[in-house]
């Protein structure tokens, strides 16, 4: 959905600037090339009127502000929309990346001592990196929550998928708790 907004977006900035670019060739190419843009007389009537200035200037903060959102949208890592499985008789399946997102959530929060866990894959279709954030119990062990991680709940996501291999970054927090009273 990104891809074709952006190609929209990008071909209508083209053909708006092309457009205005033709125009002022032409205008140039019809009346006399020592000639300005705008005469004396149409510079002392804008000069006149307070309210265009502000307009203006407003229409290109608004624009600058839009081409900023943009330029943050494609450096933001865009989440994987499907991973192509390959089904080992010569055809491909896409696997919904949502899915195979709450199928690895849903796992990690099974393991002893996960409080929560939130996945998100990145990359391309092809090639998807997952990132795993997990919230540990106080008690939870590291080492085990890490080997349940990396050894059965990646490997099972990589060879559910029919990935070679699934890159991962995985984040543990410990989750806070409240000191015990001793009466």
């Amino acid at each position: 959905m990104l891809r074709g907004v952006n190609r929209v977006l990008i071909g209508l900035a083209g053909g708006l600037l092309l457009g205005a670019g033709l125009a002022v060739l032409a205008s140039g190419l019809w009346t006399d090339p020592d000639a300005v843009l705008l005469s004396d007389a149409a510079r002392a009537r804008w000069r006149d009127r307070g309210w265009w200035w502000p307009a203006v200037l407003g229409g290109l903060v608004v624009l600058v502000l839009s081409a900023l959102g943009w330029l943050l949208a494609q450096l933001r890592r865009s989440r994987t929309l499907e991973v192509l499985v390959d089904t080992a008789d010569g055809d491909d399946a896409s696997l919904r990346g949502r899915a195979l997102e709450a199928a690895m959530e849903a796992e990690a929060e099974a393991v002893r001592g996960v409080a929560h866990a939130h996945v998100r894959l990145t990359g391309n279709a092809a090639e998807p990196r997952a990132h795993l954030s997990v919230l540990v119990e106080p008690d939870a062990s590291p080492e085990m929550t890490l080997d349940a991680l990396t050894h059965e709940i990646l490997a099972h996501a990589r060879d559910s998928a029919g990935l070679g291999r699934l890159p991962a970054e995985l984040r543990i927090r410990a989750a806070h708790h409240r000191p015990r009273r001793v009466l």
